[in-house]
């Protein structure tokens, strides 16, 4: 076993174990999803036009599931294609399991819109958490075969390469993105109002689309910071802890500690975290008091 802080429990880490359990799920759900780009047979909408689900990745969640599994039967599963549709279905999901002693999240195709359109920007995300806290995050590309890997404790790495955020020490010299919340009436206005507040005081804006890609590319360094409101913990466990272990930081967008119930989410380099947290908060764009 390997302990990070001898006043912890102690959590496997490594061998047969969690990350490279993750690590397989993620390769192989990736394979199976690009050998199905362009040929899924259904497409149906769950919240909005905006949130798009197809029998890939309903197929890629079972998958990963029989996977995990099949190695650690005892442990709990939260995916986002097993749970209802809507914010209070993923809450009560994850009420329902985040006690568990070790649990799955995963999301099988985040950026499931770019995969429909056949636009190479989706990504396979796998989180293990142990009592609350993320131990384990794994995110697969599998258009560029990018592998992001964290354990907690131990630095991220992607092709095996320790990953370290980016260095911009202000707003007006980095590179942010965000996404468009599926829910129309309230959230995508906000969020458009959060763009036109950042956009003025930032290098430029992307929205890339997968939550889970963006918060790796803050990982590694190609964006220096990521807001988005009403995501999910498969939406945002694996990269989270990606982040942290490269040095930089993720808190709602109040500035509280990141911990699996935060939906709307804000994570930089650390470098700009306070000076983007202000200026959501000053535009009155971070969702908090809804």
């Amino acid at each position: 076993m390997n302990q990070t802080n001898p006043n912890q429990e102690p959590y496997i880490v490594s061998s047969k174990s969690f990350t490279a359990v993750a690590i397989n799920c993620a390769a192989k759900a990736g394979e199976w999803i690009k050998s199905k780009l362009g040929s899924y047979e259904k497409l149906d909408i769950k919240v909005s036009t905006h949130d798009l689900v197809t029998e890939v990745d309903k197929g890629a969640e079972k998958l990963i599931r029989r996977l995990i599994l099949t190695h650690f039967p005892d442990h709990a599963f939260l995916g986002e294609e097993s749970t209802g549709i809507g914010a209070a279905a993923a809450a009560s999901a994850l009420h329902d399991v985040e006690e568990s002693e070790y649990l799955w999240i995963v999301d099988p195709i985040d950026g499931t819109t770019n995969y429909v359109h056949g636009l190479p920007l989706y990504s396979v995300s796998i989180a293990l958490a142990h009592k609350g806290e993320i131990i384990v995050g794994v995110i697969y590309d599998p258009s560029r075969d990018e592998l992001y890997v964290a354990e907690k404790g131990k630095g991220a790495y992607v092709h095996g390469v320790p990953m370290k955020v980016s260095k911009e020490q202000k707003l007006e010299d980095s590179l942010i993105a965000t996404g468009f919340p599926t829910e129309q009436t309230v959230l995508l206005p906000l969020n458009l109002a959060g763009i036109q507040a950042v956009a003025p005081r930032v290098r430029n804006i992307r929205t890339i689309g997968s939550a889970a890609l963006s918060l790796a590319y803050v990982a590694t360094g190609r964006l220096s910071g990521f807001w988005e409101l009403n995501l999910n913990a498969w939406d945002l466990a694996a990269g989270m802890l990606l982040i942290q272990e490269s040095g930089g930081r993720v808190t709602d967008t109040a500035g509280n500690p990141y911990h699996l119930g935060v939906r709307n989410v804000i994570a930089t380099n650390g470098h700009i975290h306070d000076e983007l947290h202000t200026v959501l908060e000053q535009a009155n764009v971070t969702g908090m008091d809804l």
